[in-house]
């Protein structure tokens, strides 16, 4: 009986903090035509792009895709100068941050303008990179909806000014998955901003984005 009671009220708390991270997040999403039309939302330090799922010929898998065609489409609406990729590219055999560099190049985004963080490894890393190495304070985040709660949450935790662009272009294949796996990641970073507080696996020297983008890129 008292596993019973415990598995409830652990699954009433994950719901809870859900709860708080969504209502935290939702006054800050915005619409490209917002962008067009907005004034304070077209000076952002970046424009990020957070990674997901690459295939093993370098292609992008459609969540990712739809990420990177609507930050591009941001980037080139005048939200920023600065095009940033934040995914994992901890082995030599597995790049997301590369990969949408190469589609952006391919939709004609000048080099020097895109941004590569190579250890965005989890939504809260790529946030604490975000601030701490490239010393962002205000920022728009692409991703899917389900997703940009935890983003832009994580993102105003740690100190920045966040918004957030939905990029639904379709439904997704695991959408009912990605959905229910984001109830517990909403829990564990809502603990990570306010409790635990850890540092990135990989912090290094600060990136200016005023610079060349250039500077994080580790291929011709």
């Amino acid at each position: 009986m008292w596993m019973i009671v415990a598995c409830a009220l652990l699954t009433l708390g994950v719901l809870v903090l859900s709860g708080v991270v969504c209502a935290g997040a939702k006054p800050y999403f915005v619409t490209m035509e917002d962008i067009e039309s907005r004034e304070e939302l077209r000076d952002f330090d970046c424009v990020i792009v957070l990674g997901a799922r690459v295939y093993s010929d370098g292609s992008l898998s459609s969540v990712l895709k739809d990420r990177a065609i609507v930050g591009i489409d941001a980037y080139k609406a005048g939200a920023s100068d600065v095009l940033l990729f934040s995914g994992d590219h901890g082995q030599t055999s597995y790049d997301e941050v590369n990969a949408l560099r190469e589609f952006a190049e391919s939709q004609g985004v000048a080099r020097d303008r895109i941004f590569l963080d190579h250890a965005g490894f989890s939504t809260y890393e790529s946030m604490a990179r975000l601030a701490q190495v490239f010393g962002a304070k205000k920022v728009l985040i692409v991703t899917q909806e389900y997703h940009l709660y935890r983003a832009i949450y994580n993102a105003r935790a740690l100190g920045m000014e966040a918004y957030g662009l939905p990029c639904d272009l379709r439904r997704y294949r695991s959408q009912l998955r990605f959905e229910a796996r984001e109830l517990l990641a909403r829990a564990k970073d809502f603990f990570y901003c306010h409790v635990v507080k850890p540092e990135p696996t990989y912090l290094g020297d600060p990136i200016d984005l005023k610079g060349s983008g250039a500077q994080t890129h580790d291929m011709p």
